[in-house]
């Protein structure tokens, strides 16, 4: 699939070991390590789920990762996406994943009280390459992209923010692109493109032309 989606024309692979996010350690590095074996140096992959500690960034970043995304252990250890990030800089991306502007973590199953705009504003003060911006009520739904929340995280920060869930149709990309000039650097899609509701290639091209206007 990863072979697919790069002649498809994607720039970016986007990873995420579900059974690692769970198990707070990785469990599908065999997968991981053989996908990075065929993606080569072509495009940045980008890890995340369970990535608790620095010896495992360490272990991606020498898997051939580009990057990885903190999400959980971002929100209950500050302290370790700190160290993480002047560790191995412009490695370290954060993944908030937020229902009606609160920050949830353990995959989705538990809410925390943090605002989702103050939560990144803080991370991004400690030097992460990007914000992850997943509206959970959407993730996976088919449902459309939470433009207005999208936007307003994008706005407050100086970092780029790629917009994630919902992600469903064309209707979605030109939205998106519409506002990418508020700092929204890219999209990840998943469900949709597997199950035939968008058309990677078209969407890109789309994405592409909409991005030069």
């Amino acid at each position: 699939m990863a072979r697919h989606w790069i002649d498809q024309g994607a720039r970016r692979l986007h990873l995420v070991d579900l059974n690692g996010a769970f198990a707070g350690k990785p469990k599908n590095e065999p997968a991981i390590k053989a996908i990075l074996k065929e993606v080569g140096s072509e495009i940045p992959v980008q890890l995340g789920g369970g990535i608790r500690d620095l010896d495992t960034i360490e272990r991606c970043l020498d898997d051939g990762l580009t990057y990885v995304i903190i999400g959980t252990a971002a929100v209950k250890n500050p302290g370790f996406l700190h160290d993480a990030c002047g560790a191995f800089p412009g490695h370290i991306i954060v993944g908030l994943d937020a229902r009606d502007g609160k920050v949830a973590v353990d995959g989705w199953s538990k809410m925390t009280g943090h605002d989702v705009v103050d939560l990144a504003k803080k991370f991004e003060d400690y030097g992460v390459e990007a914000v992850i911006y997943t509206d959970i009520g959407r993730d996976g739904m088919l449902s459309g992209v939470n433009i207005e929340a999208t936007v307003k995280l994008a706005q407050a920060l100086r970092i780029p923010v790629i917009a994630s869930g919902g992600i469903a149709s064309m209707k979605d990309v030109k939205a998106l692109c519409a506002v990418q000039g508020e700092g929204i650097s890219g999209a990840i899609t998943g469900r949709a493109i597997y199950e035939g509701t968008l058309d990677f290639r078209k969407a890109q091209a789309e994405a592409d032309k909409l991005s030069k206007l």
